[in-house]
């Protein structure tokens, strides 16, 4: 499944954002019961699992100049609520790219 978030924000802002905000993740998961993993393969690239409800999600998060995108592999047991997931990961990764609230 592959979710793209656009952005004015430039490469390097969208990619602080990510970085100071990824520890987050797993508060936007319903019910506050997801557990989300990050790493940092490259400068643009964020690897991650997400773990919720008996499942796994593994994907990967690229940092272009006017876009993140997101690509996660759904397992076939989530694949009825794709659209649901796909809206989740948008929503999602808008408040990541979001301004540091005051």
């Amino acid at each position: 499944m592959r979710v793209v978030i656009p952005h004015n924000l430039g490469k390097a802002a969208a990619r602080e954002r990510l970085r100071a905000n990824s520890h987050n993740m797993g508060s936007h998961i319903p019910g506050g019961m997801g557990e989300v993993e990050t790493s940092w393969p490259s400068e643009d690239t964020m690897n991650m699992t997400v773990r919720a409800m008996g499942q796994e999600l593994i994907g990967q998060v690229d940092i272009e100049d006017s876009q993140v995108v997101f690509n996660v592999i759904l397992p076939p047991a989530l694949s009825f609520v794709e659209p649901i997931i796909q809206g989740a990961i948008k929503q999602t990764g808008q408040q990541l790219l979001a301004p540091p609230k005051a």
